[in-house]
């Protein structure tokens, strides 16, 4: 079911409701409710149609008639705020329907139990409804639903005690009105005192909701200055940029960007924030947030960065962080991106974002820039960082200015439109210093700008006149095409010395005889950056020969006039309305006057009874201005949906005819198709035969194709063993040419080995020969010395001298004979020991000789001693 036939039955069974209030009535429009919340309907409200008012009308009456049904009443509210599905819906649902004040008349009829399912319901719909709106304290039920979260706030019930803070914090924000009766209560000071214990609570929602509120009522009083002194105020930052960025939920980062806006607003709090030593990193770690896809954090953490550019101490310190250059770390990481990426480059990824609902965080961007990219230009001297920054960010700005599509709609203009004059007012701040001015003028191109205008003015020219607002306001379509057509043209001058064909594009652009209408509304504008803009252009496109002075006048005189009209006519319409009544308190005057005791008393009465009334008197206007409004926006409705019903039947009765005509065509091409069908089925049959062959054909080249495959698939294995076989080969054959060096390596060194185990052999031979005579040279040196013993007996005494003299001898010939046999041994295992053989033969060729030269001593000595004893004998 669309969506129409489905309003269609819900408006049937809201009309059905109302005549009679049946059980059977109720559940066929519960039915139709819930058949609608299952539609995509989110456009609904701001589509301007008749049957979506009609039905949404009925479903605010019946849902604020204590009469309806709870069951009932739940479902059109949830389906009410699915319908509330962005600011523009919420604005027409709170302004055009009263659904704020009709839900408040809900919570009072159930203000006796808080805990209802349905008391929930209308408190988070209504904390949905409120955020950023103003709400009149005048206005219907507001003062009981003040009362009744005052109430559950104080009774601290767990089950509502964070939709009542979080309601409550959207009605005090920025709303003097509300803050003036909260504060004029009498259990205001326990109100404080309940609020400062909720700091404490452990859910950091319910501790910025009170902070929020505290923020609101008490920033500029004795409370607030103790909250939010120098002691705590530190502590409060680092607790809100905590829940930014660590934030668990969007609700609770929304509501810290929102009290940290606020306390900015304080020049003393923003003084603190210029002096609080973490900011550079808390902005930091805020601007990482802007890596994520997400439009809704994203837009809130650009509105606390303009918030904060609003402060001349932060907008330097923000310079600092956004356009710091990347670190020699941060460049050889750069493959990994996340939180290491610049800060400046998550502003430049949104705004060629293509994430739903990244437009107005585009223009957030632009804006911010703006104000950053001023800043630094502005100082006395701009870092090499800026300059970078300002390259890298070009490209992406000149690509915004393309893609102006006329058939996409007055919403699509208006967005592209608004785009522009953020760009090219970034773009005339970048023109305002040489260096970066000359890098605007190597990328721009006269033949861009000149598209953009020629686009402009066609915009400017054709915009619907029954879609736009009137000329007058801010919003309409032909104000912002102007703006963005002027700020173009004002760049072009600004460059026209630069580029290549600007000068000539520029003065051909203010020749041009669509230009009056967009020069008349700037000039008429109360803006005063406009008006210098058109004056700036209308100074240069005087002199020029073709430019319409004339028509210029005219349209500047029109423009003056219907202004004069709309005066006047709003004039007339605050008069006939008619002023309520003021209501004073006339039993406090009375008693005041009766029971005071002094004048100064008495003037502080009068004092407070005046700002009493100045204070109703004001909610009063605001009612009346509301009114106002709400009447002109319903003639405005009423004028465009006459206007659009006109259209649309002048639009069916075109139709209507096109169709008559359409349908003679249509015969006359009927009886040809006939006789192109029977030909058709001719060749049909034709094709059917031919087509029957290729199929068998087909079928052929298939199987010859599995059996190709079949084969290709052993020749691609085939081919791999091959290949691996090869491999094998290759290896194998490396492993013996080594193998074969290493065996004539070891040819070679067994053959030096055995020379060289030959000459040891010989060696071995010459000292056993040497040995031998040795050994028999002492066996007959042993037979002479017994000789000699026998001769020496007869002295008794000499004899003993010698026998010890042999005893000795014979220990010594001992140790010699020993010493030849280990000398043998170990010529025997000279064949082991090859590589020691020469050191270990040296060793005992000097043995040997010692023995030699002992034995030749001892034999030299025997000899002497023999000699001796001859002579004796003798």
């Amino acid at each position: 079911m669309d969506v129409t036939t489905c309003l269609k039955s819900l408006l049937l069974a809201i009309q059905q409701y109302r005549d009679s209030r049946t059980a059977q009535h109720a559940a066929q429009l519960q039915k139709q409710v819930e058949k609608l919340s299952g539609l995509k309907c989110e456009q609904l409200l701001s589509s301007a149609q008749v049957l979506p008012s009609e039905c949404v009308s009925g479903l605010v009456e019946l849902a604020g008639n204590p009469s309806t049904s709870p069951t009932l009443t739940s479902s059109i509210i949830s389906l009410l705020s699915q319908l509330a599905c962005d600011d523009q819906s919420r604005e027409i649902l709170h302004s055009s329907y009263n659904l704020t004040s009709t839900l408040a008349a809900v919570i009072h009829c159930h203000s006796n139990t808080p805990g209802e399912a349905l008391v929930l319901q209308c408190l988070q719909v209504l904390q949905k409804l409120t955020y950023n709106t103003r709400i009149f304290q005048s206005a219907s039920c507001i003062h009981e639903l003040i009362t009744f979260l005052m109430t559950n706030i104080q009774s601290q019930n767990e089950d509502v005690v964070m939709s009542c803070l979080g309601l409550l914090a959207n009605l005090c924000r920025d709303n003097i009105s509300v803050q003036i009766y909260i504060k004029s209560l009498d259990n205001v000071k326990q109100f404080y005192r309940t609020l400062i214990n909720f700091l404490a609570h452990n859910s950091l929602t319910v501790v910025v909701f009170t902070l929020s509120i505290l923020a609101s009522l008490s920033l500029n009083e004795k409370v607030g200055e103790k909250l939010f002194d120098a002691k705590n105020i530190h502590q409060t930052f680092q607790l809100v940029f905590n829940i930014i960025v660590n934030g668990d939920g969007t609700l609770t980062r929304k509501y810290s960007v929102d009290l940290l806006v606020d306390l900015l607003k304080n020049p003393k709090i923003a003084d603190y924030l210029t002096r609080y030593p973490h900011f550079s990193a808390c902005v930091s770690q805020v601007l990482g947030l802007l890596h994520s896809k997400d439009p809704d954090p994203a837009a809130k953490v650009l509105e606390l960065l303009l918030a904060m550019c609003s402060v001349s101490g932060l907008r330097s310190l923000l310079c600092e962080v956004v356009f710091k250059p990347a670190g020699p770390k941060l460049r050889a990481a750069g493959r990994d991106g996340g939180r290491k990426a610049q800060c400046g480059l998550a502003l430049v990824q949104w705004l060629s974002s293509p994430v739903e609902g990244g437009e107005s965080c585009s223009l957030q961007v632009l804006q911010l820039l703006s104000e950053l990219l001023e800043e630094t230009l502005g100082a006395e001297s701009m870092p090499d960082s800026t300059l970078s920054f300002v390259e890298m960010l070009l490209p992406t700005l000149l690509g915004l200015l393309k893609d102006l599509n006329l058939s996409q709609g007055d919403a699509h203009l208006r967005k592209h439109c608004l785009r522009i004059s953020y760009v090219t007012s970034l773009l005339l701040i970048l023109c305002t210093e040489e260096a970066t001015r000359s890098l605007v003028s190597c990328q721009i191109s006269a033949q861009l700008c000149l598209s953009q205008v020629e686009a402009l003015l066609s915009c400017c020219h054709s915009s619907n006149p029954l879609s736009c607002l009137p000329p007058s306001s801010d919003d309409d379509l032909s104000q912002v095409c102007a703006e963005a057509l002027l700020k173009t043209l004002e760049l072009m001058s600004k460059l026209r010395q630069h580029v290549k064909d600007m000068e000539t594009s520029f003065y051909r652009m203010l020749q041009d005889q669509r230009i009056v209408t967009p020069l008349s509304l700037a000039l008429t504008s109360h803006h005063r950056d406009r008006v210098q803009t058109g004056l700036s252009l209308l100074f240069e496109a005087t002199p020029l020969p073709d430019f319409p002075s004339f028509v210029l006048g005219e349209s500047i005189a029109a423009n003056n006039a219907y202004r004069q009209r709309e005066a006047e006519l709003s004039v007339k319409r605050v008069a006939v309305q008619e002023v309520p009544p003021l209501r004073t308190n006339t039993s406090t005057l009375d008693s005041s006057s009766v029971h005071s005791k002094s004048v100064h008393s008495l003037v502080e009465k009068i004092q407070t009874g005046l700002e009493s009334k100045e204070s109703r008197l004001q909610d009063l206007l605001e009612a009346k201005a509301l009114a106002l409004s709400q009447a002109d926006r319903l003639l405005a409705q009423y004028r465009f949906q006459r206007a659009q019903a006109e259209a649309e039947a002048r639009k069916l009765g075109g139709l209507l005819k096109d169709a008559e005509r359409r349908r003679e065509e249509l015969k006359v091409e009927l009886s040809g198709q006939v006789l192109e069908v029977e030909r058709s089925r001719a060749d049909m049959e034709e094709l059917l035969q031919h087509n029957s062959r290729l199929q068998r054909d087909s079928e052929e080249h298939q199987a010859l194709k599995g059996a190709y495959n079949t084969l290709l698939n052993r020749f691609n294995e085939t081919e791999r063993l091959l290949k691996e076989v090869q491999a094998a080969h290759v290896s194998l054959t490396k492993q013996t040419d080594t193998l074969k060096k290493n065996h004539e390596a070891l040819q070679l060194q067994q053959n030096k080995t055995a020379s060289l185990l030959q000459e040891r052999e010989e060696e071995i031979r010459s000292l056993n020969s040497d040995l031998q005579k040795k050994n028999g040279e002492i066996s007959g040196l042993r037979a002479e010395l017994r000789a000699e013993e026998e001769k020496v007996k007869e002295k008794e005494q000499e004899r003993r001298d010698l026998e010890e003299t042999v005893d000795v001898l014979r220990k010594e010939l001992n140790k010699t004979e020993q010493a030849r046999k280990d000398a043998s041994i170990k010529a025997s295992s000279l064949e082991l020991q090859k590589s020691q053989l020469e050191t270990k033969l040296k060793q005992k060729e000097d043995e040997l000789n010692k023995h030699s030269a002992m034995i030749a001593m001892i034999h030299s000595l025997s000899s002497a001693k023999m000699k001796s004893d001859v002579n004796l004998s003798l």
